[in-house]
């Protein structure tokens, strides 16, 4: 009567020391078995047998030799790159990149489709994602059994299981099931998680977030979001949907928000509602292109751009100053393309703008640093979710 109960604990300890060895050389580079048990606690005897079965697995080799105290030379083990690849696809409001990434997150290929601000079509999504996954692994030449899935960083808030289904208001997107979509065109493990979310796992995994137990990643782009991270864990409330912080109020009856709310902060510091701002001041804006168009903004010297510029970190500096005051994070990324072009001008004056909307002593205790991976972060943090799914 126990012994079904009993093989399976003794499977889950063993997958439990197969992650933990596993993630101890995914994130601390190349070890020794000796490190290992150091580094792990686990005891020689589980590391050396855990390791055995990696290397038959091929997910780990053999890097060389180090030397040791007086005894034989030590073996060093590290994560093979090539053992699997993942892909990450970002879905944002002007476009759909498909990027295919070895173990090291080394970039294989990339495909990039243009998506116009009003045609955010699920089916026409769901196409551009198929066809990118298609071209990268022809581009890298890497046979879909090599691949371990396929993650998807998306707007709005994301129902997890199969059919991953999507409510993205800015999208026009209610209860799309775009995991079902995708079904449809491929066989591969599919992930789909929120892109601040995922951008926000790339920069606490290998940006400006390392090391970091309490921490936020702000994206600000076309629109706003947050990963909000407590104790190591990404907070996640009880529906998936904690982070939409771009849709917090810091105006009461402002401006309308793409989100049909009034007053959002994604309505004064997203692209689209700065953009709007200095139009309605009498700026003029001479592309379509929201990166071109506030890249220009920014270097305007006009009266115009200089108020609009000096709103929009003020704004941006009290929606910080509110995280500061709700969550008592260590440290605040900021991130995404918009708030990379404003951050790098003025980041100064964003951490000026935060302390006056902040408590004192929280804010003494938060360091806010841009992020440190770019605009690519969002597809990179969604390859993340399937190396994590592979590292348990």
């Amino acid at each position: 009567m126990m012994s079904g109960p009993e093989r399976r604990t003794v499977r889950d300890l063993r997958r439990g020391n197969r992650a933990i060895v596993l993630r101890a050389l995914y994130f601390g580079g190349p070890a020794s078995r000796q490190e290992l048990t150091g580094a792990t606690g686990l005891s020689a005897a589980t590391v050396s047998n855990v390791t055995a079965g990696l290397l038959a697995e091929g997910a780990i080799v053999e890097a060389g030799l180090v030397e040791s105290d007086g005894g034989r030379p030590r073996v060093l083990l590290r994560v093979d790159p090539e053992h699997g690849y993942a892909i990450g696809v970002d879905v944002g409001e002007t476009h759909v990149r498909v990027e295919l990434f070895d173990l090291a997150m080394t970039e294989r290929a990339k495909a990039d489709y243009a998506l116009r601000p009003a045609r955010h079509e699920a089916q026409l999504v769901a196409r551009h994602i198929l066809a990118g996954i298609d071209v990268v692994l022809a581009e890298a030449g890497v046979g879909r059994e090599r691949m371990l899935g396929v993650g998807i960083g998306v707007p709005g808030i994301v129902e997890h299981g199969p059919a991953a289904v999507i409510h993205a208001q800015t999208f026009g997107w209610e209860s799309v099931p775009l995991g079902t979509l995708l079904r449809a065109g491929t066989s591969l493990p599919l992930f789909v998680d929120n892109g601040a979310k995922t951008m926000g796992q790339a920069e606490l995994w290998f940006g400006a977030g390392r090391g970091a137990r309490h921490a936020i990643v702000a994206l600000v782009g076309s629109g706003v979001g947050a990963n909000i991270v407590t104790d190591g864990v990404t907070y996640r409330g009880v529906t998936g949907s904690a982070g939409e912080w771009g849709h917090t109020t810091v105006v009461v009856n402002g401006r309308r928000c793409r989100c049909g709310a009034l007053g959002c902060l994604e309505a004064y510091v997203g692209a689209e509602g700065v953009l709007g701002r200095y139009a309605e001041a009498g700026g003029v804006i001479t592309t379509d292109d929201e990166q071109v168009a506030l890249a220009a903004l920014l270097e305007d010297g006009s009266a115009a751009a200089r108020q609009v510029v000096e709103e929009t970190v003020s704004y941006l500096g009290a929606g910080l100053g509110n995280l500061v005051n709700l969550f008592n994070p260590e440290r605040i990324v900021v991130g995404g393309w918009a708030g990379l072009l404003l951050g790098r001008r003025h980041l100064p004056a964003l951490r000026e703008a935060a302390g006056r909307h902040a408590l004192a002593q929280p804010y003494r205790q938060t360091t806010i640093e841009l992020g440190e991976l770019g605009p690519d972060a969002v597809a990179l943090g969604a390859a993340t979710l399937v190396i994590e799914s592979f590292l348990q």
